[in-house]
């Protein structure tokens, strides 16, 4: 089956997936106004393209954390890929480490932290954490994380409560009895609002909750969720080594900037003293460079990644990760750019429609 754009794996999941399934993927918080400006938010800005600059050579390559990556797209934390492919979280670890990129396991993976490892083990990998109630929990993820390899903890600062999902609430999605949570103990709850296992994550988190999580590791410490200046300031008080500029796909507060337009914001204020990177709406490899142009660092997939996943598991996210990497480095060489260093703010301007 020919595939010529990220779309094209979309189509692909939302005919093959059940349709509670696939609107849990896809949903967004109430009006999904959010959700859908993350998309289109990328159409206002406009490229500048530099010519004669002798473009027979082009590296997509950069750095994160000091690691390498084979160019600057990594897999962002979503959970339940078990929903999608059989052997979920493994195949998707498989596919992040053939293609040398990072791949950030969701607290709520269904496939066991070290089975993930084993399926992957030289791959480079992050951990995504919800801090539980339970913070005896909380430090034995952590622990078990770091023993198993993993390099930095990207903790999750928007979900003080769910999103109001208007979509999973009608269908009242549930995981079913054919997934279940291997990763730690949680208690699905059923009522009114979700079959989700959410009930665990503490609501009570601030920031002096950094220094307690510095006490149990050494890992960098990324912030997801971060959108403005102040919390960004805040961010770099606290010491934290990165943040992804996310509004969790806009699957939890609506009506909040999509991330490329909240992105300058938090670059601003950090100016360059930490890593920053971006997630939500990338969708083509110009949309990867004008992130990079207005200064992430790399940027994460979310649903495009359960899209190919759910195609043919580890090699249909190779196959999308792949598409996805000859556009950037076409865009790449077709505005001038030899590499990933040379992308800058000159590259793009703002339309006024």
């Amino acid at each position: 089956m020919a595939f010529f754009c990220l779309a094209d794996f979309q189509a692909y999941a939302k005919d093959n997936l059940p349709k509670s399934t696939w609107e849990f993927i896809e949903g967004g918080a109430d009006e999904c106004i959010t959700r859908d400006e993350n998309i289109s938010a990328y159409k206002k800005i406009h490229l500048r393209p530099r010519y004669l600059r002798n473009m027979s050579v082009v590296d997509t390559r950069t750095t994160i954390q000091g690691c390498e990556i084979s160019f600057p797209v990594c897999i962002g934390p979503t959970g339940f890929h078990c929903l999608c492919w059989p052997e979920g979280e493994k195949s998707t670890a498989k596919a992040a480490q053939a293609m040398n990129i990072c791949y950030v396991t969701s607290s709520f993976s269904t496939c066991t932290f070290e089975d993930i490892v084993a399926a992957a083990p030289n791959g480079l990998r992050w951990f995504q954490l919800y801090i539980q109630h339970d913070r005896q929990l909380t430090k034995k993820l952590i622990q078990q994380v770091e023993a198993l390899g993993y390099k930095a903890l990207v903790l999750t600062v928007d979900t003080a409560v769910l999103g109001n999902r208007l979509q999973d609430n009608r269908n009242k999605f549930s995981l079913g009895t054919f997934i279940q949570m291997k990763t730690f103990h949680v208690n699905i709850e059923e009522n009114a609002e979700t079959l989700l296992p959410i009930s665990g994550i503490d609501s009570s988190i601030c920031w002096k909750d950094l220094a307690w999580i510095r006490t149990i590791t050494q890992l960098p410490i990324i912030l997801k969720g971060i959108l403005t200046r102040e919390d960004a300031e805040l961010a770099l008080n606290h010491n934290v080594q990165g943040i992804i500029v996310s509004n969790h796909g806009g699957r939890q507060l609506d009506t909040i900037p999509a991330t490329i337009d909240a992105l300058t914001e938090v670059v601003n204020a950090v100016k360059g003293r930490i890593e920053v990177y971006l997630d939500g709406g990338i969708r083509t490899g110009t949309d990867v460079l004008k992130a990079l142009a207005l200064g992430a660092r790399c940027i994460f997939l979310g649903r495009p990644i359960l899209w190919g996943l759910t195609y043919k598991g580890e090699e249909g996210i190779q196959q999308l990760l792949n598409l996805l990497k000859k556009e950037f480095y076409r865009s790449m060489a077709l505005t001038g750019c030899h590499s990933v260093s040379e992308i800058s703010q000159d590259l793009v301007k703002f339309s006024r429609l």
